[in-house]
């Protein structure tokens, strides 16, 4: 298997190709304006993977693929189970305090999630310790 390509931001990784329109609602709902107005300066630092090549991977492989010096705190995944809900929650891997666990969460939380995770202004459990009961974040107060 490929490695990663080299990213400056964030990798979002497509690996359900259940659906092109469920792919593209995905894209699009990635670039929501969340309440602190971040979508501009978040579509700046992702980097979006559309390989078939990565079709059906686990967050465990993909974690053997990533490229050397990639330094984001986080990898995303987008996978069948995104592309199948109306919520489209994605995966979120941890790659620093307990590398390998997962989340999921609503695209419109990604960016606050991104940006306090990279600044170091809050760690990865404060935001899978606050999903519901379902396993997706939705936000702070939300349960």
């Amino acid at each position: 298997m490929t490695v990663l390509p080299e990213a400056c931001g964030l990798l979002v990784v497509r690996t359900g190709f259940s659906g092109q329109d469920a792919w593209q609602a995905v894209r699009a709902a990635l670039g929501v304006t969340d309440e602190e107005s971040f979508v501009e300066e978040f579509q700046d630092e992702v980097e979006v993977v559309n390989d078939p090549a990565y079709a059906g991977l686990t967050s465990d492989q993909l974690l053997a693929l990533l490229p050397r010096g990639y330094t984001n705190p986080i990898l995303v995944v987008v996978d069948s189970a995104a592309l199948e809900s109306a919520e489209m929650p994605v995966l979120v891997v941890d790659l620093v305090e307990e590398r390998g666990r997962t989340f999921r969460v609503i695209p419109a939380e990604l960016p606050s999630i991104q940006i306090n995770l990279s600044i170091a202004n809050m760690d990865f459990f404060e935001f899978a310790d606050s999903a519901d009961a379902d396993g997706v974040f939705r936000g702070f107060g939300t349960s």
